[in-house]
């Protein structure tokens, strides 16, 4: 598919033929004079839109930006209208945009080529690639209700930026959804012929497929044109979805073959879409009647009125959970004692246990097991449809005790949406009219079978589940004990090829086996293990769950180790992050020999709270939290910015007074700056430019006052500001424009050495008055001499 063009599915389409002998006096279709042609008055459209958002560079799902759409029923076409807009100024690179569209759920992406986890199916994603232009995107007879739109820049690079050093480039995304809906649309009853009449305009009709619908028969009878050979008839079937399209497409070649086509278990509890539409000329006339025939599923409803008759006169087995088999449980498929027809299937009703949000519970009636017998498959319906439950993980867990499973036979599972997988005798591909279900199989070899989606669709899912035993003697050879030919997706992709394995009669007549489950909606697998958290986004009302991976794991659920660090990198990296704040000890203890006690607090705070900020930084095992996390980042980010607020102030050598109500207000200012954006490298770098503004300003005056330059000392000079300085230049360098993801520990440890470092080199000298340790030494006097900056009086207090 193109960038834009009407969206034609290449998934399964069943195309037959017959003789059509009947003719059938045609009618005249509607038709409405528009400007130079004639306009299809049946047909209204409407356009939906949401605010535009914020493109980012994609890293973990989260990054993907989110839409969500309802379309209406009865709609014929679909458009998507897709904008982007760049912001940024000329140095902003056209960057390529993704953008995937699904059906029912949020959109499995895969931007990184990551593993998922071991039993998770999914299927390929639709999408497009487009650059800043405007691009439409067009869907024939999509289905109704929700679809999603999730658009990101490409995978992100491994440099870290500072905001604030390089220029900001926004990319704005937002997608318009144009729809036409039919409001005339004919009703097809089942078994009652429908005249259509076909010229220029198509022909839309629908059916409703009633709960325990077996299969749906379309018969196209009495067909005749005016002007060509046969039944020039295109009849499409269902409705369009994405990723997988199966619609179904009917055609009659020639009127010597039967046109009719067969649907195995159809979408139940909604209306079918059917749009027929003529081949011939725009002039030629075309008559034809529309059959529908619905074939009926008699099930057998199992519900907590028939656990309790059926277990009365049993013993129950309250350790294990298990519901022995009765006789009131066999030969369902025979038995015909109400109304007429044997029963089709045997239907579980689940009870649906809402834990929280995202995170759903379902238990069949006894709260443990399934009876799986051979005459008929057993089916569990999923409610799924609430809207709200596609933002997380449906888990299938199933297992079978041993000792209750016959020898040579196994369960053969079917997960489907809309409708359940029920044709076990006839084929093993877990195909229905419109889903491919998901294979599951149990055996005496392999009693557990797991299966994990992802974004399950908005809808009613069903469990189907049927036991499978020998047809012949032949399969019980010692080359087949093993069990069903290896692997289910082999059997899956070859439904045919086994004759061996296929529900039978003979020889396991009334067999069953008690299948014990295990069926949840979580918002992420197994909480995305050690490596991962789980977080809970959110676009507008609609929830979604998303796996924030770390420790250099990634993948969907955070399992995938391809990049992942060991142990000891992670215990390295620890340390280099902790350790190399044991540089501030050196400013410190200058700062105490030359009695700066207020610079030596400033560094003593900012080297505890980095060491243990980096401490409870760390994305693997090796983490040590003393205060929240939101609070050692803040006090490491304050720490560092008034460390070097504190270091600028006092290289001005201010007079006390002023220079402690400059670090006062400059330390206020830098934890509202802080507050608001932590990220932001300006919020730190203009006060401290202030800061430097001051400092050269009063050494300027020193210079014109004193007439000489000030520092007086070239020694002053060569070995501690030219050092001090050039240090913090490097440091700073690295910060802005060196770091990445990989070098992380080991650039940000040489700039915790290089600051402190730095801070040692340019704090100005002691007193030449005063003694060294002069501060540590008066602690101890029991009385203190205080001198004012005047030097004019002194008290003895």
């Amino acid at each position: 598919m193109g960038r834009a063009g009407t969206w034609a599915g290449d998934a399964a389409r069943a195309a037959v033929a017959g003789p059509l002998l009947l003719l059938l006096l045609a009618r005249p279709p509607p038709a409405a004079a528009g400007h130079g042609g004639h306009r299809d008055i049946r047909l209204v459209s409407e356009q939906f839109s949401q605010s535009p958002q914020k493109l980012s560079f994609y890293s973990w799902y989260g990054s993907a930006r989110l839409y969500r759409f309802r379309v209406p029923p009865d709609t014929v076409l679909l458009r998507w209208l897709l904008q982007v807009a760049q912001g940024g100024g000329p140095t902003c690179a056209n960057l390529e945009i993704t953008v995937y569209f699904r059906y029912g759920a949020p959109p499995v992406i895969n931007p990184l080529g990551t593993s998922f986890p071991a039993n998770t199916s999914v299927q390929p994603s639709f999408l497009i690639k487009m650059l800043q232009s405007n691009t439409s995107i067009n869907v024939s007879h999509p289905a109704p209700g929700d679809w999603f739109v999730a658009a990101h820049l490409p995978p992100s690079s491994q440099k870290i930026e500072v905001k604030g050093f390089i220029p900001t480039c926004a990319y704005i995304f937002q997608p318009d959804m144009l729809v036409v809906r039919v409001v005339e649309v004919s009703i097809l009853e089942p078994d009652t012929p429908l005249p259509q009449t076909l010229l220029s305009q198509p022909s839309y009709l629908k059916i409703f497929i009633p709960e325990f619908t077996q299969e749906l028969r379309l018969e196209l009878q009495g067909c005749v044109s005016n002007g060509s050979w046969g039944c020039p008839v295109h009849l499409t079937v269902g409705s369009a979805t994405l990723p997988s399209n199966f619609q179904k497409v009917l055609t009659c070649p020639g009127p010597a073959q039967a046109c009719r086509l067969l649907l195995p278990s159809p979408p139940w509890d909604r209306w079918l879409q059917v749009t027929a539409k003529s081949l011939a000329g725009p002039h030629v006339l075309v008559a034809f009647s529309t059959v529908a025939s619905l074939t009926a599923c008699r099930p057998w409803i199992v519900n907590f009125q028939h656990l309790l008759q059926n277990t009365s006169n049993q013993s129950r087995n309250i350790s294990a959970g298990l519901l022995p088999p009765g006789p009131g449980w066999r030969g369902l498929a025979g038995s015909s004692h109400v109304g007429g027809g044997p029963f089709c299937l045997l239907s579980y009703q689940a009870v649906r246990e809402d834990v929280d949000v995202v995170s759903v519970h379902f238990r069949p009636p006894d709260r443990a097991s399934v009876l799986v017998q051979s005459d008929v498959p057993a089916v569990m319906r999923l409610q799924l449809s609430t809207g709200m439950d596609s933002g997380g993980s449906l888990t299938i867990a199933l297992w079978a005790n041993e000792s209750v499973m016959p020898n040579n036979t196994w369960v053969k599972v079917c997960l489907n949406a809309a409708s359940p997988f029920l044709s076990f005798s006839a084929a093993l591909n877990c195909t229905t009219a419109f889903f491919q279900g998901y294979p599951l199989s149990l055996s005496t070899v392999s009693r557990k079978a797991h299966l994990t989606v992802p974004y399950p669709e908005t809808d009613s899912w069903y469990l189907s589940l049927q036991l499978l035993c020998p047809q012949s003697p032949d399969c019980c050879l010692p080359g087949l004990r093993a069990g069903p030919p290896a692997g289910l997706r082999r059997l899956a992709s070859t439904p045919r090829s086994q004759p061996s394995w296929a529900p039978s009669s003979r020889g396991c007549e009334g067999a069953s086996v008690l299948v014990e489950t295990a069926l949840s909606l979580v918002p992420c697998l197994n909480d995305c293990g050690p490596y991962g958290q789980c977080l809970l986004l959110r676009r507008h009302g609609y929830l979604y769950a998303g796996c924030s991976c770390k420790a250099g794991w990634r993948g969907w659920s955070c399992t995938d180790n391809s990049t992942a660090q060991t142990l000891a990198q992670q215990q390295a990296a620890v340390l280099l992050l902790t350790l190399s704040n044991l540089m501030f000890l050196a400013p410190i203890a200058l700062s105490v020999h030359r009695c700066l006690l207020v610079e030596a607090s400033v560094y003593a705070y900012t080297m505890f709270f980095s060491t243990f900020y980096h401490a409870c930084d760390q994305p693997g095992e090796a983490v040590l939290c003393i205060l929240s996390y939101d609070t050692l980042q803040y006090c490491d980010f304050l720490g560092s910015g008034v460390s070097i607020w504190a270091t600028i102030l006092c290289m001005a050598r201010l007079k006390a007074a002023l220079k402690y109500v400059l670090l006062l207000l400059g330390t206020l200012v830098l934890a509202m700056t802080l507050q608001l954006d932590r990220r932001g490298a300006w919020n730190t770098m203009g006060p401290c430019l202030f800061a430097i503004v001051v400092m050269v300003t009063m050494w300027v005056y020193r210079c014109g006052h004193r007439r000489r330059c000030y520092p007086p000392s070239w020694q002053r000079w060569a070995f501690y500001l030219l050092p001090g300085i050039s240090m913090a230049a490097v440091a700073i360098a690295i910060y802005a424009s060196m770091m990445t993801s990989d070098n992380y520990y080991y650039t940000h440890s040489i700039w915790h050495m290089l600051l402190a470092g730095s801070a040692a080199f340019l704090l100005p000298p002691r007193d030449k008055r005063a003694e060294p340790w002069a501060c540590s030494q008066g602690l101890a006097c029991r009385y203190q001499i205080c001198k004012n900056h005047r030097e004019e009086l002194y008290t003895v207090t």
